[in-house]
């Protein structure tokens, strides 16, 4: 069928809104009715190069929507189910089994490939493959196919102009706080970075009941948004060494430390203001491919430092998604106050609104 989706024509390039054919679902596969999706960080960096994926191509990976039809031996959902979209995974090799789908096996080629498990493209303009099948989804789009494996079926009231980032980087930042590190009630957290991941992180150490959480972020607006999120403490790093501010307030150091940036001097700092027996998190997409790890070795041995590369926050979106929603319902997790939306053919205006500071987390909605 034709679809409309915003096509990545070449590294650099702004999306282009174009007319595409999308194919009816094989076996496994979801189509799905695309209602709202979010931008993350991670499209971003493949438009820049600096993640590998076939272009031209369809970008999107935060959709939610409602199914549309089912390929053959999918048992989960049906036509009419809200669904959000998150990444793939095999379901197959150690780590699925384990329950742990951010580490499968085939995660690179399942979510980057650009093409179906089977090497072919669910999208096409005119003649030309597009590369799709972007963490399973595409939905950059009006429409999009998804497996069976990452879409999550949702209550049928579930706001789907909210959950499409519940998919990635909500569920990144969350995760990394409630399952990757495992914050503890009453321990201290800092967190470099105040976009949409790092703000999730500082709504789930809420929930956790962190004694203190620091926020490192250089916009004053962001600083505050963090306070009335529920930070106990705001840092600008234009005011002095990051660290030394931290430990000014917590002479020990912060249990817990997570950097979204992957800006090199800045997990440096982090580092730096760690407990003995502290954990910095890493989950953050370096723009520069060489960046190396700066974490003095006599340090991280002398006190005991652990550092933790995260992915996706750990999570296993079948039961993660369904606990954010919950924590929202009750008023506990109120990520809404992160999203911004805007009318999908204007994406373009939305990386930019999002790349400024101006807004957070943009989600990109179909009327």
């Amino acid at each position: 069928m034709d679809v409309k989706a915003a096509v990545v024509p070449a590294v650099g390039a702004d999306f282009e809104i174009r007319t595409v054919t999308l194919d009816v679902p094989g076996p496994g596969e979801v189509a799905i009715d695309v209602a709202a999706v979010g931008i993350c960080h991670t499209d971003l960096a493949i438009r820049d190069g600096h993640l590998p994926f076939p272009l031209p191509g369809v970008l999107g990976h935060e959709g939610s929507g409602t199914v549309t039809a089912v390929g053959e031996g999918v048992t989960s959902v049906q036509v009419g189910d809200r669904v959000a979209v998150s990444f793939n995974s095999c379901g197959r090799c150690k780590h699925c089994s384990r329950n742990e789908p951010a580490y499968c096996d085939n995660f690179m080629g399942l979510n980057l490939g650009g093409v179906r498990p089977d090497g072919t493209p669910p999208l096409h303009d005119g003649d030309e493959a597009l590369g799709s099948n972007f963490f399973g989804q595409s939905t950059f789009a009006t429409a999009a196919l998804a497996n069976e494996r990452n879409v999550v079926r949702l209550p049928d009231d579930a706001p789907l102009e909210l959950v499409g980032p519940l998919g990635c980087g909500i569920q990144t930042g969350a995760g990394a706080i409630l399952n990757s590190l495992d914050v503890e009630a009453g321990s201290s957290v800092a967190i470099a970075g105040a976009g949409s991941v790092g703000l999730s992180a500082v709504l789930a150490a809420v929930v956790r009941g962190a004694g203190r959480i620091f926020v490192i972020e250089p916009n004053e607006g962001r600083r505050q948004l963090a306070l009335d999120l529920g930070a106990t403490d705001a840092i600008d790093p234009a005011a002095g060494v990051v660290s030394e501010q931290i430990r000014a307030l917590v002479p020990e150091g912060v249990d817990y430390a997570l950097d979204t940036t992957a800006i090199t001097p800045v997990v440096a700092d982090l580092t730096a203001a760690l407990a003995i027996r502290g954990t910095i998190g890493l989950l953050g997409v370096p723009a520069d491919p060489t960046a190396v790890l700066p974490v003095p070795l006599m340090l991280a041995a002398a006190i005991g430092i652990s550092v933790r590369g995260i992915v996706e926050g750990d999570a296993d979106p079948q039961t993660f998604i369904p606990e954010l929603l919950d924590l929202h319902r009750q008023g506990r997790f109120p990520f809404d106050k992160l999203i911004t939306t805007m009318p999908f053919d204007r994406i373009n205006e939305a990386v930019a609104a999002q790349l400024s500071g101006e807004a957070i987390k943009v989600v990109l909605v179909n009327s």
